[in-house]
């Protein structure tokens, strides 16, 4: 019998957990397959294990995993499969089928420009976007992020687009935020790059609030979630070639 599985993140924010067990729900109901289960990867439950776990004691055979991550950084290339592969071992009889992180898709950039339009309303060529990601070592991030600002650019017909990230990688969001506000001569519209609420957006939301007060003109447009697009993927990544 065929499940599916769905890996998210996890976050030690309540609020960031509990919105994306809402949304892996909203996307379990939109899906005609009986056997679906949830697991974190990290940091909230229930764990990769304990799903995994729950849909074999349902009766599945076979196990297709769906990844909630936007892109393929360390914890697609390495966390995960090493985490499927201890579990193979365990029960060397289910088949388990791995689809890809959702990549640099051209309508996950079009809802990303409808986050900002809803947001910011109409824009002018003054106005400035900064695209935060989380971070990453790895090169393919930066450069998935570098066709990210050009998508946008080309999207919101913007010149002034740029990118700064949470961790690992240069400029910093604190950097990022400080060079754009002292560059802007209209809004500066912030958008994180990430998937849900958790500790990562509310560090956006805190630093924007800031500079708001400070009497700079700026605006967030939130996690990217917010946008029907996102289960749209993520339900054509589950039932592909089914």
């Amino acid at each position: 019998m065929k499940a599916i599985l769905y890996i998210g993140h996890g976050t030690r924010s309540r609020k960031g957990a509990d919105e994306a067990r809402t949304f892996i729900q909203r996307i379990m109901a939109r899906i005609d397959v009986q056997i679906q289960e949830m697991g974190f990867l990290e940091l909230a439950e229930p764990l990769i294990e304990d799903g995994f776990r729950h849909c074999v004691e349902r009766g599945a055979t076979e196990i297709t995993v769906v990844p909630l991550f936007l892109l393929a950084a360390g914890h697609i290339k390495e966390d995960i499969p090493n985490a499927l592969a201890g579990l193979h071992e365990k029960y060397p009889h289910v088949k388990v089928n791995v689809k890809d992180p959702f990549g640099v898709q051209g309508n996950i950039l079009d809802g990303l420009a409808d986050l900002v339009n809803e947001e910011a309303g109409t824009l002018t060529a003054k106005d400035s976007i900064l695209l935060v990601g989380r971070g990453s070592s790895d090169p393919d991030i930066l450069a998935d992020f570098a066709n990210i600002v050009d998508g946008i650019r080309n999207r919101l017909g913007l010149n002034r687009v740029s990118v700064c990230y949470l961790a690992a990688a240069e400029p910093r969001f604190d950097e990022g935020l400080e060079t754009v506000c002292n560059e802007a001569v209209g809004r500066v519209i912030v958008v994180p790059y990430l998937l849900f609420s958790g500790l990562l957006l509310t560090e956006v939301v805190q630093k924007v609030r800031k500079k708001e007060k400070e009497g700079y003109s700026i605006i967030h447009t939130g996690q990217l979630s917010r946008h029907h697009v996102i289960e749209d993927v993520i339900i054509k990544r589950a039932i592909e070639n089914e």
